[in-house]
């Protein structure tokens, strides 16, 4: 198939287009009015909450609805040709061969019966009819090209043999191997770590100028939109609400919800008592309980009766003096964008109290078979936790930093009960905990210890109400009595945690994300909990609900002097809601500090890299660019000496090849700060902070 003739407009041109599903009770509206335009060679980013309309507009571009989707006004034009108008042949030829997706997923691009290289040879050896070698030639050059080791051997495995980063990898490269003019990006590293993201993020950067493709990249992370893209579009319930240049769109915001969005997310410099987050109010409405006149109007700070609820369409309008700069208010004009915040209510600090729990040295060790199949084989050992100590004091926020293997979930279920450890102690009120199983364990303090987990889906039961639910954990908690003083603290449970009483009798499919981590939360806090382990409790939720989520678990810390142990690997939320973090990597703990302390140098080697990979919403900050090669080494192999070495940039400044043989001692700086690291004061001085703020 060849490519379509040289042209010299617009890559992509949607315009006016409205998608709907149908049902067989009504028609939903998925994407109304929606024109976007992406020119040769440029990066246009596509942002807005879960059910915005974002994938919807993505898979009209491929044609791909399904039997219920159809585009029921506007076109959408590839290269200025009509899609709609063309046959199913001529679309077979463009999909996968002009216009290439990436998805959120990667195994769900890969087919895990067969090779990656053949998987990649399938591309050009069908769309192009080029021979198996050629084809093999250009499989090993575009997996060069993503800068994955060993071209060769990768060509050589099957998908389950590569990790989540390098999976992601194959598919851009699988996406690139027929040189598309169109590459649809639909939020490609929301998978992965914060490390990787950044080098996948930088590569399909250097990709996109190398072969001149353009990009559409859907995505929920604004940081992650001003470092790939040129231009913004962002969504609101299946319509553009603001369109224009990076610059403009971030500096000059002329929509209430790209403002919204903006003051729902930690920038550096928020601080979660002296300047909260400001979260969205009110709820995302459905498709088909759209409100009248404009959709952000009920949850608007400058909404005007009689004016803004009209029914009527809200035409997109040119902001003057800036660069294709669109906006879809009525009142644009009369608001003063440049106000300050009116501040939410600032909330006292609360000194930490006395410490409630200590870990002295505790390693965790798993035993697996080298060949897990059938059992035989030499046993292999994972070394998940190698000597943590740390301790946590009452009303205090420690966040537990790393990416994903380096120990933080393993720690968590040694705490809980669910693991026991290899070595060490756990003291909970000076009462070691660390051998005691869960079932072992006593009401108190299986009560005492609870958790908020990631996935606020998986941890509700979707045939019993919400209220059953809690009042269930109450049960177990041996709080209350009788059944209806547990209906009672139930229902004050809801208060808490800032649901309606009415939800007592919904059941879990009837909730929103932000909704059901809510009904967790209130179940963690039900005994009374002095401990909460949250694991990434917010990395699900879409950025205006994850301000909210956060703020609710800040207050109720404030009012129960809870302990709040924080898993994450997003750094802004860290920086805007701890007072203390525990890096870690591999299983060690690297760094241990304030959050002054670990976010200013001298930082450990590894804390710099994962600092400067956080993706900032703010033109205004200037970042250190450090990418870091390769992936994480394996527990069940890791490298000798330094757990980080293999990836270090510093490692050159420490003679005689110490980091390779010997694992660092922990060096404590002042102030309770601590690294395992070999470098000496005077290179530790040397470091440079990674993230700064441009002067004005």
């Amino acid at each position: 198939m060849t490519k379509m003739a040289d042209y010299n407009g617009p890559i992509l041109e949607i315009d006016k287009l409205s998608i709907s599903f149908f049902t067989r009770l009504r028609e939903i509206p998925a994407v109304m009015d929606f024109s976007v335009a992406v020119q040769p060679g440029e990066a246009v980013g596509l942002v807005g909450e879960s059910g915005c309309g974002k994938s919807t507009v993505a898979l009209g571009v491929m044609q791909d609805l399904g039997k219920n989707g159809r585009i029921v006004g506007g076109t959408i034009k590839f290269k200025g040709r009509d899609l709609s108008e063309m046959s199913a042949e001529e679309l077979r030829g463009i999909r996968g061969n002009e216009i290439a997706m990436i998805y959120q997923e990667p195994m769900a691009s890969l087919n895990p019966a067969m090779r990656i290289g053949k998987q990649l040879m399938e591309v050009p050896v069908i769309h192009e009819g080029v021979s198996e070698k050629e084809a093999y030639q250009r499989a090993l050059e575009v997996v060069t090209d993503v800068r994955l080791p060993d071209p060769e051997r990768i060509l050589n495995s099957f998908p389950h043999q590569l990790s989540g980063g390098q999976q992601q990898r194959i598919v851009i490269a699988m996406a690139l191997m027929s040189k598309p003019s169109l590459l649809i990006l639909d939020e490609p590293t929301t998978a992965l770590d914060v490390t990787v993201e950044a080098a996948v993020v930088e590569l399909v950067k250097d990709l996109g100028k190398k072969y001149g493709t353009s990009m559409l990249f859907i995505s929920h992370n604004l940081g992650l939109v001003l470092e790939t893209c040129d231009r913004i579009c962002v969504m609101y319930s299946g319509e553009a609400v603001e369109r224009g240049s990076i610059h403009d769109v971030f500096d000059e915001m002329q929509h209430p919800y790209t403002q919204a969005l903006f003051r729902s997310i930690p920038l550096p410099g928020a601080d979660k008592n002296a300047r909260p987050l400001v979260a969205i109010p009110g709820n995302f409405p459905l498709p088909h309980e759209r409100p009248p006149g404009c959709n952000f109007g009920p949850r608007c700070d400058y909404f005007e009766e009689g004016r803004c609820d009209a029914d009527r369409v809200i035409p997109m309008a040119p902001v003057h003096g800036n660069d294709r700069h669109e906006t879809r208010c009525l009142r644009f004009e009369e608001i003063d964008w440049n106000a300050p915040l009116t501040l939410a209510d600032q909330k006292e600090k609360m000194p930490p109290g006395k410490v409630i729990l200590k870990m002295e040295n505790l390693k965790k060790y798993y035993e697996v078979a080298a060949n897990a199949l059938f059992g035989g084989g030499e046993k292999k050992v994972v070394k998940a936790n190698e000597t943590l100590s740390f301790e946590a004091r009452e009303s205090e926020t420690l966040a537990i930093v790393g990416e994903s293997g380096c120990g933080k979930s393993t720690f968590a279920k040694v705490l809980m009960g669910l693991e026991t450890a290899t070595e060490g102690q756990i003291l909970l009120d000076n009462r070691n905990i660390e051998q005691i199983p869960i079932e072992e364990r006593d009401t108190k303090t299986i009560s005492d210890v609870q958790m908020v987990f990631q996935n606020p889906f998986d941890t509700l039961n979707p045939s019993m109400t919400v209220g059953r639910q809690i009042m269930r954990a109450l049960e177990i908690f041996g709080v209350g009595g009788s059944e209806a003083e547990r209906r009672r603290r139930m229902l004050e449970l809801l208060d808490l945690v800032k649901l309606p009483r009415a939800f007592a009798d919904r059941m879990p499919r009837q909730l929103s994300g932000g909704q059901k981590q809510r009904v967790g939360i209130a179940r963690a806090f039900a005994g009374g909990a002095r401990i909460v382990v949250a694991d990434e409790p917010v990395s699900a939720l879409d950025v205006s609900v994850q301000a909210a989520v956060t703020d609710l678990l800040m207050e109720i810390q404030r009012k129960e002097k809870t302990t709040l142990l924080f898993i994450s690997h997003d750094l802004s939320i860290v920086r805007y809601l701890s007072d203390r973090v525990m890096v870690m990597y591999l299983g060690h703990v690297v760094e241990l500090g304030t959050t002054d302390q670990v976010f200013a140098p001298p930082y450990h080697p590894y804390t710099e890299a994962l600092l400067s990979a956080v993706p900032i919403a703010d033109t205004s900050v200037v970042k250190e660019h450090i990418v870091l090669e390769g992936d994480i080494p394996s527990a069940m192999n890791p490298p000798p000496g330094c757990p980080f070495q293999t990836r270090c940039r510093w490692k050159s400044e420490v003679p005689g090849g110490l980091c390779e043989r010997e694992v660092p001692p922990v060096r404590q700086l002042g102030g309770g700060h601590q690294v395992k690291c070999h470098l000496s004061d005077e290179v530790l001085e040397r470091m440079k902070p990674v993230i700064k703020v441009a002067a004005e």
